[in-house]
C-alpha cells in the first residue's frame, strides 16, 4: 500500500534525467521509445506533441490515478499520480532509465541531473500563503512582520535546499508552492486551488562509472523516504491539514 496517500488530496512520484546534450526528436526514434514504453503500460495510449516540442505519453488523467512520460529537448520525464504502491512508480521510472541508453543514446555522461520528487497537493479554496503561515509558523523576524497591524500574507513559500556531500552533488530540497494571487486576496474570491509540497532529491553532474542510473535512482528514492518520514510528515503535511480542517 501507499504509505504517503492518506496524507493529501494527491501524492505522485516523479523522475527528471536532465542532460547536456540535446535529445533525438526524429519521429522513428520517439514512436519507437513510446511504443517499448506502452508494451510495459498497455493503458498509456494518449500521445500528443506540445507546442514547444515536448512528446508526451499518459493514460486517461479522469482515473484520479494515471502514469505520464515526456521526452523534452534535453529531459526525459516520468511520473506516476496517486499510486497505489510507490514501487509501482519507481518501476516507470527505473523503465525509463534503462531504455535511455538503448534508444535515445543517452549516456551517463551526459547526465547534467538525475532527481526523483516526491509531491503533495493539499486542495483548498482560501489564501494558500495564510494558511502556509498559520500552519507552519516561520522564523520569529519573519512571524514579527506578519504581526503588523493590518497587513495579510500574499507570499509565503517557505524553501529549503541542503547539500549533502562535500562537492555539492548531492542535494535534497523541500519547497511548497501557493497559487493564491494579490487579486484573489483583495476580491475575496478564491477558487479551488492545489497547494503543493516538494520534496525533492538530486544527483548532479556525470555518473561515476561504478554507478548506474538505476543505482543512483534507488539512492535518491532511500533519501526521499528518509526526509518525508523524518521531517516532513510530521512538521509539514500533518500540520498543513489540521490547519485546512479547522478553516
Amino acid at each position: 500500500m501507499n504509505p504517503y496517500g492518506s496524507y493529501a488530496d494527491d501524492f505522485y512520484v516523479n523522475m527528471n534525467l536532465s542532460t547536456e546534450m540535446e535529445l533525438p526528436t526524429n519521429r522513428e526514434t520517439i514512436l519507437h521509445f513510446f511504443e517499448r514504453v506502452q508494451k510495459s503500460y498497455p493503458s498509456m495510449r494518449n500521445f500528443y506533441c506540445r507546442e514547444k516540442g515536448d512528446f508526451v505519453l499518459e493514460e486517461d488523467k479522469e482515473r484520479g490515478n494515471y502514469r505520464w512520460a515526456t521526452i523534452e529537448p534535453r529531459r526525459i520525464c516520468s511520473g506516476m499520480v496517486n499510486p497505489t504502491q510507490i514501487e509501482d512508480a519507481l518501476e516507470q521510472h527505473k523503465l525509463m532509465l534503462e531504455l535511455a541508453p538503448y534508444m535515445l543514446s543517452m549516456s551517463p555522461l551526459d547526465c547534467e541531473s538525475l532527481d526523483l520528487l516526491f509531491g503533495f497537493d493539499f486542495t483548498y479554496r482560501g489564501n494558500h500563503s495564510q494558511l502556509v503561515a498559520d500552519a507552519l509558523g516561520g522564523p520569529p523576524a519573519m512571524e514579527k512582520l506578519g504581526e503588523i497591524p493590518g497587513s495579510t500574507v500574499i507570499n509565503y513559500e517557505p524553501s529549503i535546499t541542503l547539500a549533502l556531500d562535500e562537492n555539492c552533488r548531492l542535494q535534497c530540497r523541500m519547497s511548497i508552492e501557493t497559487r493564491t494571487n494579490a487579486y484573489q486576496v483583495r476580491t475575496g474570491e478564491y477558487p479551488e486551488e492545489q497547494l503543493s509540497v516538494y520534496v525533492t532529491a538530486r544527483q548532479y553532474g556525470s555518473l561515476g562509472p561504478d554507478i548506474s542510473f538505476l543505482a543512483a535512482l534507488d539512492n535518491l528514492h532511500a533519501l526521499c523516504r528518509r526526509l518525508v518520514d523524518g521531517y516532513v510528515i510530521e512538521y509539514v503535511l500533518e500540520p498543513l491539514a489540521r490547519t485546512i480542517a479547522l478553516k
